[in-house]
């Protein structure tokens, strides 16, 4: 069976059959409703277009109001915010689609100004990002973060399996764990956010504590085979820097795979070197790659990976969101529609619900 034959033929992950091996890769789009952090018609609309992706991983999910870092974006931390979600879920699975809700802590990454509480961000250590972020009150400078105390971890650890429990109870068939792209996850993997010198830091063991910790807890929550995680290793996103990338993550997929999760999200970038060979020999479950670099020139090319045995299923990002019947389009490599980044964040359905399928 060639690659190509393959990525469009069903795969059981976790029990859980799926129409190919296309997955859509998590995207802030910044529509929720604002106040309350709701999915609305239109975030259903969005999404059950796309639904016939193997899989479907939703935009970053605050899990607590102090984990959310950007503007209009959704929540699973209140029960009106679980209510909203059942329209995206029911749509999509009308349509025949399984979708995971992805869960994401900004950390670091955010500002006061985003939520009535005026809460500050918390992050492994007080260590302030560069740059700014948009709120109510126009763009502001990033904060020093409050550096978390052992009660702020544990809480946080407590939050990512209420809002699991809460996504099951919305009608998700799973989560995903951000630990990428530079937020709460992955600055406790990194050197320069996490400054910590007790057993949350200070070495690989301790570096990887805090995501082996959240996997374990989201796992007992609402079952291994409903929890997948996410990982973006040398990823500079958001002012990360990390040393000792092939040991820390090693290290962590080791630790990880003793969970028996449902899948691995890797993010490959060219600064890995050939660490992903390493991550495939060491994962021994369902392994999705999103070579986001060349996520938009390469399209049909990057199932090549399927080929290769270096991954079960792929994740397209931005070539997914312009592109609303993508493994339609896969199929026949194009034509694929253009993605409009001015578009990307925030505003209506200009961008967001109204990018053409094939006839």
């Amino acid at each position: 069976m060639s690659s190509s034959e393959k990525a469009f033929s069903p795969v059981t992950v976790a029990g859980v059959t799926l129409k190919n091996r296309i997955v859509m890769s998590p995207m802030t789009r910044s529509r929720a409703q604002d106040p309350g952090a709701l999915a609305t018609e239109l975030m259903a609309l969005y999404y059950s277009q796309r639904a016939s992706a193997g899989l479907i991983i939703t935009e970053g999910i605050q899990p607590s109001i102090v984990g959310q870092g950007y503007p209009w974006t959704p929540g699973l931390h209140s029960s009106a915010q679980v209510d909203s979600w059942r329209q995206v879920t029911d749509a999509v699975h009308e349509k025949g689609g399984v979708i995971f809700a992805q869960l994401m802590h900004c950390g670091r990454i955010g500002h006061p100004d985003l939520h009535e509480g005026g809460l500050m961000p918390l992050a492994p250590s007080a260590v302030a990002a560069e740059g700014q972020v948009y709120t109510s009150n126009g763009m502001q400078t990033l904060p020093v973060p409050v550096a978390m105390t052992e009660a702020d971890i544990h809480q946080t650890i407590s939050d990512f399996a209420t809002a699991a429990t809460n996504a099951i109870a919305a009608g998700f068939d799973g989560v995903e764990i951000h630990g990428a792209n530079g937020y709460v996850v992955h600055q406790f993997l990194s050197d320069n956010v996490n400054l910590r010198t007790d057993e949350w830091g200070g070495s690989v063991a301790g570096h990887i504590k805090f995501p082996v910790a959240v996997a374990t807890a989201v796992a007992a929550a609402i079952g291994a085979d409903k929890t997948g995680i996410r990982i973006s290793p040398a990823n500079p996103f958001n002012g990360i820097s990390e040393s000792n990338v092939a040991e820390t993550y090693s290290a962590l997929v080791r630790e990880l795979a003793t969970l028996n999760l449902a899948y691995l999200h890797f993010s490959k970038n060219p600064m890995q070197g050939d660490l992903i060979t390493e991550i495939r020999a060491l994962w021994p479950n369902t392994l999705i790659v999103n070579d986001y670099v060349a996520d938009r020139p390469k399209g049909k090319a990057d199932l090549g990976f399927i080929d290769s045995g270096l991954a079960d299923l792929v994740s397209f990002g931005q070539l997914f969101l312009a592109n609303p019947d993508l493994p339609a389009r896969l199929e026949t490599d194009g034509p694929y529609n253009t993605p409009d980044p001015a578009t990307f964040y925030g505003g209506t359905e200009v961008g967001y619900t109204d990018y053409p399928a094939l006839s």
